[in-house]
């Protein structure tokens, strides 16, 4: 039902973002890689979480469409009682996670709850669902860096915006599978309310802004070529991956959304992780 390494879209921004904090933190921080493994369990418990949530939710929607007829709940392949039972647990690891991080994590911990379970509903009545679900992902940077150093850096918001757009974005192509069944049973999304060629182009636009974010970003920190190498990759794996998918023509969705943007926020927190670490 949920696939642990797909955790891989958010984490590395999350750690970058850990990074950042600390490298802007005004004092030395203290037991760094067990905070590292805290926010490693935060990061996993939420995410599985979230999609349990959103698949005990949506069960009902999954089974009346072709494309999501056969996943676990919908086909019968897993108990509902056992996927709330699992909820339940993975919602429990990420407050103990909270809680062993530091104060302030445990304090905002049922905001980030709220947000990663609130995306579950919004197709249901605003199209602007894809922005919510880059929220839910976009918060991870800064949660990161709230986990490692106890402290805000507003410039981590560059990096939640540029996460949020680059989310919302790759929605936006996933969601164009769904169009005719999203628009026959009164579900709502950017490619049912603009169409699916305005909503490729509204993608393109929320991917440039990404890309803009991340170049602020950079000059606020004062990182390196490596740091600016990672921005051209990620662009060009964008532009490739809109090369993939044309309103005329969505069978390439999957390699769009799941293989091109794995190895952007892969290839994005490689480079710039090691600028922070080693190179600056």
């Amino acid at each position: 039902m949920i696939k642990f390494e797909h955790s891989v879209f958010a984490l590395p921004f999350a750690l970058v973002g850990a990074l950042l904090a600390w490298r802007g933190a005004g004092s030395p921080v203290a037991n760094v890689p067990a905070k590292v493994i805290f926010i490693l369990l935060a990061m996993v418990a939420a995410r599985s979480a979230a999609m349990a949530f959103n698949r005990l939710l949506d069960r009902h929607i999954d089974a009346r469409n072709p494309r999501t007829a056969g996943r676990h709940l919908p086909a019968g392949l897993l108990d509902v009682r056992f996927v709330w039972t699992f909820f339940a647990v993975t919602v429990g690891l990420f407050l103990l996670a909270a809680w062993l991080l530091n104060p302030l994590c445990l304090l905002l911990s049922p905001v980030a709850l709220a947000v990663i379970l609130f995306y579950s509903v919004t197709k249901r009545f605003t199209a602007l669902s894809h922005l919510v679900l880059g929220l839910a992902l976009g918060i991870a940077p800064m949660a990161a860096g709230i986990a490692l150093t106890g402290q805000i850096d507003f410039r981590l918001v560059a990096l939640m915006i540029a996460v949020l757009c680059w989310t919302a974005g790759f929605d936006i192509i996933y969601a164009c599978q769904d169009y005719e069944f999203d628009r026959q049973n009164g579900l709502h999304s950017i490619p049912v309310r603009l169409g699916i060629a305005p909503a490729l182009r509204v993608s393109k636009v929320l991917h440039f802004a990404m890309i803009a974010g991340l170049l602020w970003l950079r000059g606020a920190y004062g990182l390196d070529g490596l740091a600016m190498i990672g921005i051209a990759i990620t662009a060009a794996l964008l532009i490739y991956e809109h090369s993939l998918v044309k309103p005329q023509d969505l069978s390439r969705v999957d390699a769009a959304f799941f293989a091109v943007n794995g190895w952007v926020s892969v290839v994005f927190g490689v480079c710039w992780a090691i600028d922070i670490l080693w190179l600056t």
